[in-house]
């Protein structure tokens, strides 16, 4: 499967939350708000992290890694919602990066270089 093939497998799970409950008619649903789950995500993965506590509901898993599973999975689901072809931009994101000059070493180290 490619990155395309995740965010349709994921949306299609998720089809429930974007559904009216009472009309069971598709809804938009709000991008900030969609945004801030990923946010809550890596919180609870720092928090995970932390703490070095394992997941409460996957408990064979350190909660850091479930919960960056959860803000790929709602990554995901945004990317298949709003038909993103996520691996095409990934691919040129990576060949990109790959080439960018404040991302080798030699410029890192250089006064105002990326320290991360």
């Amino acid at each position: 499967m490619n990155l395309n093939d995740y965010a349709q497998e994921v949306h299609k799970a998720n089809k429930k939350w974007w559904t009216n409950l009472e009309t069971g008619e598709p809804i938009e649903r709000n991008t900030g708000q969609l945004l801030m789950l990923c946010v809550s995500e890596l919180a609870e993965a720092m928090e995970g992290d932390r703490k070095n506590l394992m997941d409460d509901k996957l408990p064979q898993y350190k909660m850091f890694d479930v919960e960056l599973v959860d803000c790929f999975i709602r990554l995901a689901d945004l990317f298949g919602a709003k038909k993103i072809p996520f691996e095409e931009i990934y691919q040129a994101k990576m060949a990109y990066n790959a080439q960018r000059a404040d991302h080798k070493p030699e410029n890192r180290k250089l006064e105002n270089g990326k320290k991360y």
